[in-house]
């Protein structure tokens, strides 16, 4: 163990989309043919079998899930700092920004704000992609879930929004935009983390940039800024109290100004990114109530990843934030990210790291753990837990590839030790699966990973996300992830009609409206475990219906480009029995007319061995 670096002043933070655009064409390009001209391996079975796809359409019903569509039950506006013109419609159901009008009914403040330099006028909030959730340890019906607020998918202009049950995910009557950093152009990368108290931390990522004559985004300094008087990016923090009821009741300052971790003058000359967060609520521990926050600094390209602490207290407060300080990685390799902070029980905070290296072409990744047994003071050395990681592409659609892994952390001991469980996808057969690893003696080694898909037909299967369920006297683990084995439906049906299908030409890679098309619309599924990654049952459908992800799909570089986003990541968490996803669809359940993107909460029982 060793103790981690303070961060440099001189550091300055950049924006890997400042990477010469020729370049990035060449590594999508790169990206998109790899896995077909690597020599292509057959993923070994799941260990619990395959499963008809009629089985797994049908399982929604037979395991009792629950939908609810969350952001469709109010209505959201705000005033952005810097608004986008550009509309791609009518293809792909896309509308551009939308007067508000006087339409928004959640209470929230819609500007102008004290933070802006402008006076522009309200937008509707239309799109809701990326997403996390997580349930109140103090009350198990307080759900809040967060994911960013679109006012343009073709301008990737949004801020982070949040939607709260107070009913077990039965009704979202509060909602709106987390305030405070109203004055940048997006903020982004939605997280949170309850604590002991029942206060809610966000961990938030404003960041400004204004837009060329093209529409791709421009990333200034100093007076060049869109707002001056703001920095141009940073890693900062939102709380709201406990007892909160209204949308505004958020606290976003400390010492008298916006709560910030760190601050770059820019968002391209170096950039923080990936922002994640933990509180540690096991009272027994020496450090209860202590918030983690890690990112990752990308500094024109090579990365480096850091770790800040504080307290939280009783009102929402809490203590000053420890100094960044940098995390040991493996020695010359600075190309790591994805930091997934959790705590167990005995207060050790770990988290993974992925290393995804220029000189493999950003093509392969690899996996390493690190910990801390002394609040984040000291770091463990990585340990690896695998290896040579192809990073897949998805075929037919063009929403891009997302967050790679995922990490959980159990909460009884097995074997004398609190297990670690990674979750990932891998695109060596030329389409993504998710597999699934875990150690029982702290990292040092780890299972054969094992298949989490149980698909007949080859389909990618993407963004896995961990969680594991305290259940008493034992755990269950689950890997919820994005499920493309269903066919998008067929022409002339109400499905179909639901699904607007009719609006979404195809793609390149896939042209001509796509009904009936295999490996293009996407469901989200779940599968669960025991401790020891003995599987229960089958996959299971958390989607009542299959949605198409090309509708209204925000452009995260340029409207000029035909990347396109569902999220990098989504929410699963879990309180006593129930375990509850939050995800993106664009269907059209009665509530959603204009397709766009909506979160939707699934719940289920969590089902036994």
């Amino acid at each position: 163990m060793f103790p981690a670096k303070p961060l440099p002043r001189s550091i300055r933070l950049r924006n890997l989309w400042e990477v010469p655009r020729c370049f990035c064409s060449a590594l999508l390009l790169l990206a998109t043919l790899v896995p077909y001209s690597l020599a292509q391996s057959v993923p070994p079975p799941p260990p619990q079998g395959t499963q008809t796809d009629a089985a797994f359409a049908d399982s929604f019903k037979s395991n009792h899930v629950s939908n609810v569509f969350a952001t469709t039950q109010k209505t959201s506006c705000y005033t952005p700092e810097v608004p986008y013109a550009g509309n791609l419609s009518p293809t792909n159901g896309y509308t551009g920004e939308t007067p508000c009008n006087g339409s928004a009914n959640t209470g929230e403040d819609l500007g102008p704000y004290a933070t802006q330099n402008v006076v522009n006028s309200p937008f509707l909030v239309n799109n809701h992609s990326e997403s996390d959730i997580r349930v109140d340890p103090t009350n198990s019906n307080h759900v809040i879930g967060q994911t960013k607020w679109f006012v343009s998918a073709e301008g990737y202009n949004h801020l982070q929004g949040f939607y709260e049950s107070f009913d077990g995910g039965k009704t979202w009557p509060v909602q709106g935009h987390v305030p405070g950093y109203e004055g940048f152009t997006d903020n982004t990368d939605p997280v949170g983390a309850f604590d002991g108290f029942g206060n809610y931390h966000a961990l938030l990522l404003p960041y400004q940039f204004s837009y060329d004559k093209s529409g791709f985004q421009v990333f200034a300094n100093g007076s060049s800024l869109p707002n001056p008087a703001l920095p141009g990016e940073a890693i900062s923090s939102a709380v709201r109290p406990h007892g909160a009821i209204s949308a505004t009741d958020w606290n976003f300052t400390h010492n008298g100004s916006l709560d910030y971790l760190m601050t770059a003058p820019n968002a391209h000359s170096n950039d923080p990114d990936k922002q994640w967060i933990t509180v540690d609520l096991n009272p027994t521990s020496p450090h209860y109530n202590r918030i983690y926050a890690m990112w990752t600094l990308f500094a024109f390209n090579p990365s480096s990843v850091f770790v800040s602490f504080a307290d939280a207290k009783p009102d929402g407060s809490h203590t000053d934030w420890f100094t960044p300080a940098v995390l040991p990685t493996i020695n010359g390799h600075p190309w790591d990210s994805y930091m997934l902070p959790h705590v167990a029980p005995d207060g050790t905070v770990y988290t993974t790291e992925t290393n995804n290296p220029q000189q493999k072409g950003f093509l392969f990744a690899d996996l390493f753990v690190i910990f801390s047994r002394d609040g984040g003071v000291t770091w463990q050395t990585p340990l690896p837990v695998h290896h040579d990681i192809v990073v897949p592409a998805y075929q037919n659609t063009t929403f891009r590839e997302g967050i790679l892994n995922t990490f959980a952390v159990g909460h009884h001991l097995v074997n004398g030790h609190y297990p670690l469980y990674v979750s990932w996808e891998d695109g060596a057969s030329g389409l993504s699966n998710i597999y699934l690893t875990a150690s029982t003696d702290n990292g040092v080694t780890w299972s054969t990973p094992i298949v989490v898909n149980d698909n007949v037909d080859p389909a990618d299967e993407l963004q896995p996300n961990l969680n594991v369920a305290d259940n008493g006297a034992t755990d269950s683990v689950s890997a919820a992830f994005y499920d493309r084995r269903l066919a998008c439906a067929p022409a002339g049906t109400a499905e179909a009609f639901a699904a607007g299908i009719a609006l979404d030409p195809g793609t390149a890679a896939s042209p001509g409206t796509p009904y009936g098309r295999s490996n293009y619309c996407v469901n989200t599924a779940i599968q669960f475990y025991t401790t020891t990654l003995a599987p229960i049952g089958h996959n299971i459908r958390l989607s009542q219906n299959t949605w198409d992800p090309q509708l209204n799909a925000p452009h995260p570089h340029c409207i000029c480009s035909s990347e396109t986003f569902i999220g990098d990541y989504f929410g699963n968490a879990s309180s006593g029995s129930v375990e509850y996803t939050t995800s993106v669809s664009t269907f059209d359940d009665g509530s959603n007319p204009n397709h766009y993107q909506q979160q939707v909460v699934a719940s289920l029982p969590i089902p036994r061995p």
